[in-house]
């Protein structure tokens, strides 16, 4: 059994002091927690500042100590035995534990400098001379970044490297050329403390007791400024009975106390190999996720039965595409007053509308990122639960993901621009979570080539044409995808799918985990076609006789039926005109109420968390068919007998 870990954010209203009894409200529990937070972030802050040099991110990227031993994992440990203390404020009495929370978030902030800094040291030595990489120089780029980097993340990294190149008229010489000193967040990690600063129990079902030391003024200066706090906090419903919760993490948010708290599940590790049926998804331009069902058979063909699988939100897209020109707005207003204001006298009126006006726009900036960020999130979490129901529903033990680090995106369309910045890294994190506790494997497959070639046809080597629609052959686009060598004409994302679906399950033995992150990721591309072959029915005869009534045929059944390898048209989209004729009996019908209060209304499948997004309906489908099945067969209908003979 492995550990599984997740967070959960609770809401601290009260707080009850132990000396004496004393119950305090949110508002004073909020002032409190808030002197504790500053008292970190100023200590924090200040061992970020003064370690803020290439040579001290450079020891500390070595792994090593001033003694030869290697550094430990916990940062707060590390950096004692580098020699790095927290300073205390002049007058201020803080006990021992409170400098290991400000060491550990130090830590944590100087680490993730020294990851940038790879990324940076990779890119500056592979800097090409005209300013635009070639395949070679994309290859070495690889062999120096460090395992895990996206595209994205090199392309954010390459355009900050030429605007400092364009103002100094050189490339970085390091990280600290480049950036400022990090800001230090205002938060509490109990994680680095023990029991002499805080616990955490349960309190009964569904709720806990956090016990931690809180200040009772804003510059303590001895013990007895010092006092025990008992937080009661109600566990939201996601966290089982029967998970370990550990230390959480304090933060102010509109003054009420938020207390992130880590719980862990044991669960039963997923085999990444071994497996038959499997689940692949394709990063979409203007959809987020497209997929396909395959199955591998008994003689190592992979059959599919032609479902593609959809969830659209380019509605999602469009609206943070949205908020992201907004956001650039604010801050080109915010840089504008402000720069307005330096070339003013201090004081005067003209200097205090301007410092007014910079000050808002910088607030209204905040909340803009703010609801970015929580719409990414959900967006994030909304794709991953689609992806593990479906994986659910159609018997997948596997689900095969585009390598995010072999994904490069190319091209100036819109809709591409909005995809870059997409959070492909928060819905690959929310899969993996939730396919961990569903007992599936995630394993992430090569992405180079899966929308070039054919996958019906030529082991995969014919390349495809793209034409904006089926019905347009002659003209180049992206959409959709025409073979000329057996005439498969389906969307360009449905393909890919098929591809990236038949590269998982034709190199299984091709594995490998990494041991640091536990993620699982194929090493060597295996090509193989893939064939589109009927689902069995539903209703099993035996010797003419049926065993159960047939079921009454909804509309969502055809579903289950082949997809043509060529189609004359698009298929209409579910919420556009509908083609003239007869409307079309709903037997069932979608209920349109939203929100938590009716949540029960809704049917399982329409449950996406988003009113604009469109994906396929999860459908329990068996993942028994194709050839070589086990699955019962009708008997053959015998001749019936008249009773006249010849």
């Amino acid at each position: 059994m492995s550990q599984l870990t997740a967070t959960a954010t609770c809401a601290a209203m009260s707080a009850t002091v132990e000396t004496d009894g004393q119950r305090v409200g949110e508002r004073v529990l909020a002032v409190r927690v808030g002197w504790l937070a500053g008292l970190v972030g100023q200590m924090a802050a200040q061992i970020v500042a003064e370690h803020w040099t290439g040579a001290d991110l450079a020891m500390l990227a070595a792994g090593v100590g001033p003694d030869g031993r290697a550094l430990p994992v916990k940062g707060w440990t590390a950096l004692r035995r580098l020699g790095w203390t927290a300073p205390v404020p002049d007058g201020v009495y803080v006990s021992d534990r409170v400098r290991r929370c400000a060491q550990e978030q130090a830590a944590r902030a100087l680490r993730l400098a020294v990851y940038r800094r790879e990324v940076l040291q990779a890119i500056v030595a592979t800097w090409p001379a005209d300013g635009t990489r070639a395949d070679t120089d994309w290859r070495a780029l690889r062999e120096l970044l460090p395992a895990g980097v996206t595209s994205a993340v090199v392309a954010d990294r390459t355009r900050q490297v030429r605007a400092y190149q364009h103002t100094e008229g050189r490339l970085p010489g390091d990280l600290t050329d480049l950036e400022n000193a990090p800001t230090v967040a205002a938060q509490v990690l109990l994680a680095a403390a023990d029991r002499q600063l805080t616990s955490i129990g349960r309190d009964g079902p569904g709720r806990a007791v956090l016990r931690v030391q809180l200040p009772l003024t804003a510059r303590p200066g001895s013990p007895a400024d010092w006092a025990w706090h008992a937080l009661p906090l109600t566990l939201p419903p996601h966290v089982p009975d029967h998970a370990r919760l550990c230390a959480p993490t304090l933060r102010i948010t509109a003054h009420r106390v938020r207390v992130d708290l880590p719980h862990r599940v044991p669960v039963a590790p997923a085999p990444a190999r071994g497996h038959r049926v499997a689940l692949g998804l394709d990063w979409g331009v203007n959809t987020l996720l497209t997929g396909t069902v395959g199955r591998l058979t008994d003689t190592g063909r992979v059959v599919t039965d032609g479902r593609m699988l959809r969830y659209d939100a380019t509605a999602i897209s469009a609206k943070l595409h949205r908020l992201r020109r907004h956001r650039e707005r604010l801050a080109a207003k915010r840089d504008h007053h402000t720069a307005l204001t330096a070339g003013l006298p201090d004081g005067g009126p003209r200097a205090g509308h301007l410092t007014a006006l910079a000050a808002r726009a910088a607030a209204e900036h905040e909340r803009v990122c703010a609801r970015i960020r929580h719409l990414n999130k959900t967006l994030a979490w909304s794709a991953g639960r689609w992806t593990v129901d479906q994986a659910q529903a159609l018997h997948a033990g596997v689900v095969y993901v585009e390598d995010l680090a072999t994904l490069q995106a190319h091209g100036r369309r819109k809709g591409n621009a909005r995809l870059s910045g997409q959070v492909r890294g928060q819905v690959i994190d929310a899969i993996v979570h939730l396919a961990a506790k569903a007992g599936i494997a995630v394993v992430t497959v090569p992405a180079r080539g899966t929308s070039r070639y054919c996958p019906r046809c030529g082991q995969g080597r014919t390349e495809l044409t793209h034409t904006p629609a089926p019905d347009r052959p002659g003209e180049r686009g992206w959409k959709w995808a025409i073979c000329p060598g057996c005439n498969l004409s389906t969307d360009r994302d449905h393909a890919a799918s098929m591809r990236i679906t038949a590269r998982g399950l034709l190199a299984q033995h091709h594995v490998r985990t990494d041991r640091t992150t536990g993620r699982h990721h194929i090493t060597n591309v295996v090509e193989g076609d893939v064939a589109t072959v009927r689902r069995p029915t539903t209703t099993v005869t035996t010797r003419g006789s049926k065993t159960r009534p047939t079921p009454k045929q909804h509309s969502v059944s055809r579903l289950s039926h082949r997809v043509p390898d060529r189609r004359t048209a698009p298929a209409p989209p579910s919420g556009g005109q509908r083609p003239a004729g007869q409307a079309p009996k709903n037997h069932h019908r979608t209920v349109a109420a939203s929100g938590p209060a009716h949540d029960h209304l809704k049917p399982q499948h329409l449950r996406t968390g988003f009113h604009h997004v469109r994906a396929t309906p999860v459908i329990t489908l068996t993942g028994d068919y194709g050839p070589g099945t086990t699955r019962p067969r009708p008997h053959p209908k015998r001749p019936k007998h008249t009773g006249k003979h010849r």
